[in-house]
């Protein structure tokens, strides 16, 4: 499949992925760094870089898994990314450290999920099930 024919939702759901992915990284090295080496603190657990974070994977998983759920009529993915969400969310709350990591890591890869989900429901395959269900 040609990168350029892919849809820009299906290009969003992998930017969601990866996102995640990256998120889930910081928080395991940024222990690990702090923890074996001890710097990096201000700049790795800067408040401000996990707020930032949080609003990209807003607004990616919003319009990617959003507008998913509204072609294919399938909450689940949707359910599952806000779940996630609201995991990133609390973890903005708790004290920087082994909380906070693990309701990030929780969270991102529900949203992760999520976009994974919401992609299965992209595939030819699953549209040609879809519309015989439909019938």
């Amino acid at each position: 499949m040609n990168f350029r024919s892919i849809s820009n939702r299906i290009r969003l759901d992998a930017v969601g992925i990866a996102l995640s992915a990256l998120c889930a990284v910081h928080c395991v090295l940024t222990i690990v760094l702090i923890s074996a080496l001890g710097f990096a603190g201000s700049w790795l657990l800067a408040p401000e870089l996990h707020t930032w974070g949080l609003v990209a994977a807003t607004v990616i998983a919003g319009v990617a898994i959003g507008v998913g759920a509204i072609r294919h009529r399938r909450r689940m993915p949707f359910v599952v990314a806000m779940t996630g969400l609201t995991f990133m969310g609390g973890a903005l709350a708790a004290p920087h450290g082994i909380e906070e990591a693990v309701l990030t890591i929780i969270g991102v890869g529900l949203v992760s999920a999520g976009h994974i989900l919401n992609l299965r429901h992209h595939t030819p395959g699953h549209r040609a099930e879809s519309l015989r269900e439909e019938r």
